[in-house]
């Protein structure tokens, strides 16, 4: 088990703080620290809870649909996401100013990034990287510790004397880093931290010489808000020794970057950010199963509580609700807006505070409370490296059993002349479609294609020469955009015998938040099996289902990030 790196509930509990949420929280940090999946023996060796206790709080965290469980592992959902993004879209920071980010790493070529303070240790809240065969990226929500990074120091700058004891006596538990699970364990001194600290304060700058690992190098500036003086966050350039050194940064890439912060620091004043203090790290959205409307929640707990009895935790699902009561427009609350915004009793939201506030996930003053960064560290730095295929497989798994058929999700090749299958479920069967991962078809011929093709109308682009591929395929290109045309006012695509004698397939497009179409996926099968009419009256409302529930993750994890694949 980790040590307890932060300092956070290192203090008794208070005697009003709900034991079922302290525990259930518990079992999602121990998930994140395993990298998103452990078995229920591994939690209860992780977590000291009881077999029974564990089988509980994952069948609640289940029902929530913040857990998949998997045969006989708990494995992190895409759905927890929504915890660190209202953390995120209350803070407002990455709206503002990751397209400034984007452009600096396109601009330099090399990764740029965005990070809060989080107590003694540091936080990334975004990640702008370069595709190389040498990667230098961090998971967002991956702690850092302070003295092993280019931010820590600026942050540091603004720590009370409490924070410099806090650090202290972590650095003499922890000398190496064990509790940093995000960084190797490194040991010798950092006694210069305090020297660093200074200096960043003075210069206003800080580098990072190969302090995380051998070979990687950073500098950075902080962003400061506009209002209060500040450090919002802080931004960085990233970089490996063979392609620049420390000094190097500092000469050849640091103007640029101040360049940038100053942008950053403009758009904080601006009309986006001017409607109330932006914040960052503390110095000292509706989910598949729950409703996010208060009305609703009572409900759904009474109901999930009379399905799954004793298995259901009612206090846990209603102390992780009230981190979803924050967000855009939502960054500080007082207790009556909590219990308003959750449909809570002010009793039980009241609870439901206090244990966030030992546990270090919510801080408050003048009865005014908001989340802290350490939200982020319930599942989002495993969650935030999932691409669309991994989102979308245990839904083609549980589609594929329902129509006792194969399903496949595919996406539109650059050109947009083929599809690529990226992610699929076979059926066994002695006589299955045969296709594996990574084949590309011809989209025209495909139900795959047409319903991608369909949203690019009118301007889609088809190959200047048509194939036939069997008797029934599609070729005159007037008769093709018809086709597509009915495709899009329908919303599937339905293709019988035109890639294959015998191979009928129907397809649905997987849609991202902004309403774009970034994939589909079909259900495909021997004609023999079921007729066309059989396809659409009981395969596509499955096949609807399975696509609204992807669709559904996919808008969570990709709300502060570009999820890989899409």
């Amino acid at each position: 088990m980790l040590p307890n790196v932060t300092g956070a509930a290192s203090a008794p509990a208070p005697a009003e703080a709900v034991a079922p949420l302290m525990r259930g929280i518990t079992v999602l940090r121990r998930l994140t620290e395993a990298d998103g999946t452990l078995s229920p023996s591994g939690l209860e060796k992780a977590t000291g809870l009881a077999r029974s206790t564990v089988d509980r709080i994952t069948a609640t965290l289940a029902r929530m649909g913040y857990v998949r469980l998997d045969g006989r592992d708990a494995v992190l959902a895409p759905r927890l996401m929504e915890l660190g993004n209202a953390y995120l879209a209350a803070i407002r920071l990455p709206r503002l100013l990751d397209a400034h980010a984007d452009a600096l790493a396109d601009e330099l070529d090399e990764s740029v990034s965005l990070a809060v303070g989080d107590r003694d240790g540091v936080r990334f809240i975004h990640q702008a990287t370069r595709r190389r065969a040498m990667s230098l990226s961090f998971r967002i929500g991956d702690l850092l510790p302070a003295e092993r990074t280019a931010p820590g120091p600026l942050f540091a700058t603004e720590w009370e004397p409490a924070n410099w004891a806090r650090w202290r006596a972590r650095r003499t538990a922890d000398p190496e880093g064990h509790g940093f699970p995000a960084v190797p364990p490194r040991g010798g001194a950092y006694d210069d931290f305090e020297d660093r600290t200074a200096r960043a304060g003075a210069q206003g700058w800080a580098l990072d010489d190969q302090l995380i690992e051998p070979g990687l190098v950073a500098v950075s500036v902080p962003v400061r808000d506009p209002r209060t003086g500040r450090v919002a966050c802080v931004a960085s350039v990233v970089s490996h020794t063979s392609r620049h050194t420390a000094e190097s940064l500092r000469s050849t890439l640091l103007p640029r970057l101040r360049a940038t912060v100053a942008e950053m620091e403009r758009e904080l004043r601006g009309p986006a950010g001017a409607a109330s203090t932006v914040r960052g790290g503390t110095s000292g959205t509706s989910r598949v199963s729950a409703p996010s409307s208060p009305s609703g929640l009572a409900a759904w707990t009474g109901a999930s509580k009379q399905e799954l009895g004793r298995e259901f935790i009612e206090s846990l699902a209603r102390g992780l609700t009230v981190i979803t009561s924050f967000g855009e427009g939502r960054a500080e609350l007082t207790l009556t807006e909590v219990a308003q915004a959750t449909g809570l009793a002010r009793a039980t939201a009241r609870r439901a505070l206090i244990t966030l506030e030992h546990l270090g996930y919510v801080e408050s003053y003048d009865r005014v409370f908001r989340l802290t960064p350490r939200v982020l560290g319930l599942g989002f730095p495993p969650l935030s490296m999932l691409p669309l295929p991994r989102i979308a497989a245990p839904h083609l798994a549980e589609l594929s059993a329902r129509v006792h058929e194969s399903a496949s999700l595919a996406i539109l090749t650059g050109g947009g002349d083929e599809v690529q299958y990226t992610a699929r479920v076979a059926t066994s069967r002695i006589m299955s479609v045969n296709i594996t991962l990574g084949t590309r078809l011809p989209a025209y011929a495909t139900s795959l294609g047409r319903v991608m093709l369909a949203d690019l109308l009118p301007e889609v682009s088809l190959p200047e020469r048509l194939i036939r591929l069997t008797p029934h395929t599609v070729t005159d290109r007037r008769e093709l955009l018809a086709v597509l045309e009915r495709v899009r006012a329908a919303g599937y695509a339905l293709v019988d015998g035109e890639l294959e004698e015998g191979l009928r397939s129907i397809a649905v497009p997987v849609r991202e938040r902004g309403g774009r179409v970034v994939a589909a996926v079909n259900v495909a099968m021997h004609s023999s099996r079921r007729s066309v009419e059989e396809c659409v009256a009981e395969v596509l409302p499955e096949l609807r289902d399975a696509v609204g529930r992807i669709e559904g993750e996919l808008g969570v994890a990709g709300m502060f990030r570009r999820v890989p694949g899409v």
